[in-house]
């Protein structure tokens, strides 16, 4: 057995204590993965800079550099939501709904974990506590496939978390990295039907497409964010403009940025120099149609004329495509057309433009008067999130402790046969 398989395979072992232990047992022991990440974040921060430092080396874009980064703000706001998991009710064994038959038969569904879990993603290490904690809670066990540019500092958190979980008296095996850092080591994962109950890919479409391809274990599916906010006729242009622009600069490098932002025409004269002024200052610069281009060079804002490949694309950049529309019916005509079906935003104070806004878009998260920003688990009150879905099935989008569950049914009797 290769030596990823025989992770796999202590994971089974580990999955079978730690779907049944209690509540307060899980609770312990991620008080004591918090604590540990605490206690241990000079050893964490060092790990992360020497992984900084040799993406820098190897000319890594600088977006991915920012996930990838780990400093001490970022390691307290990780231990922290880890303490927020812990405070969250245990949806294991939650009545999903129960009745009794006319023949006595009382039937119940009931919440239950996977079992093994595994994630693969990109940069980001913070996925790496994020992840553990939200299966550990759910009763699951984790099996973590980083990246290579996260290797050490993957290593150090994963190597934190299982002393604690061992201190709080569950397996070490409850937390794993999978080792390897070739593509092998990936496809192992993604084949080990029977030992892994669901991976997740995070990260790039790239990572997300290779593993919906070729794994034979189920998956769920996360997705990119081409994220779009339609600034409607009825809309509030201050609001409009601090949501637009905090949906763009609040932090770019995540798939909740907003990637387009479409202008009705009836308030693009007075709305356009608000927020070309805007991004100006920002250092956004505006892919945009005419009048976006003109209202970009009156305010002295970068802006370039947009395409078909800015329609598409996510940018991860202080760069965001734009247009005026005609009619609501125009900007939901654009959106079903570039949307990736994670986030999609409406400002408006119009009832009727935001009921068919909600209603005709179709996305994993519909925001109203809201920025993009907020779809975001520990923003829904998760804790934290394992991913965000963008598929339809079992899970969409953000994934919290119940998206970690499976049902099982539990049907009892009294010497029932069936004639």
């Amino acid at each position: 057995m290769s030596e990823v398989l025989e992770t796999c395979r202590r994971a089974r072992e580990a999955s079978h204590r730690v779907a049944i232990a209690p509540r307060a047992v899980k609770d312990r022991a991620l008080l004591a993965i918090a604590d540990a990440l605490d206690a241990a974040q000079e050893a964490i921060v060092t790990a992360n800079a020497i992984d900084v430092a040799a993406a820098r080396e190897a000319g890594t874009d600088a977006s991915i550099i920012d996930r990838l980064t780990l400093d001490a703000g970022r390691l307290a706001a990780v231990a922290d939501a880890v303490r927020d998991v812990a405070a969250l009710a245990d949806p294991v064994g939650d009545v999903v709904r129960g009745y009794t038959r006319p023949n006595g038969l009382r039937i119940t569904q009931v919440r239950v974990p996977f079992g093994v879990v595994a994630m693969v993603y990109e940069a980001r290490p913070n996925v790496t506590v994020d992840a553990a904690a939200l299966a550990l809670k759910s009763g699951n066990v984790a099996l973590l496939r980083g990246s290579a540019s996260a290797y050490r500092t993957n290593t150090e958190l994963v190597r934190v978390m299982r002393d604690a979980v061992v201190s709080a008296g569950l397996p070490a095996d409850a937390v794993q990295l999978v080792p390897g850092t070739s593509h092998e080591s990936v496809r192992e994962l993604m084949t080990a039907r029977g030992l892994v109950d669901v991976i997740i890919p995070r990260g790039g479409a790239g990572l997300i497409n290779a593993v919906v391809e070729h794994a034979t274990v189920p998956v769920i599916e996360t997705g990119i964010g081409n994220c779009h906010v339609y600034v409607d006729a009825s809309a509030d242009l201050a609001k409009a403009l601090a949501i637009v622009v905090n949906a763009k600069t609040q932090r770019w490098t995540v798939c909740n940025t907003a990637e387009t932002v479409l202008v009705h025409a009836d308030v693009a004269e007075a709305f356009l120099p608000m927020l070309a002024g805007a991004f100006r200052d920002a250092g956004v610069t505006i892919h945009g149609d005419p009048a976006f281009e003109q209202a970009a060079a009156a305010a002295g804002a970068e802006h370039r004329p947009a395409t078909d490949e800015d329609w598409a694309a996510e940018y991860y950049s202080l760069d965001m495509a734009a247009r005026v529309v005609p009619s609501i019916d125009e900007a939901i005509t654009h959106i079903r057309r570039w949307t990736t079906g994670h986030t999609e935003a409406i400002v408006a104070d119009s009832a009727m433009a935001i009921a068919r806004f909600t209603s005709e878009v179709d996305a994993a998260a519909i925001m109203v008067n809201a920025s993009t920003r907020f779809t975001d688990g520990g923003e829904f009150g998760f804790g934290a999130e394992i991913g965000i879905s963008t598929q339809k099935l079992h899970a969409r989008g953000p994934m919290g402790l119940q998206e970690l569950t499976s049902t099982k049914w539990i049907v009892v009797g009294d010497g029932h046969v069936r004639g």
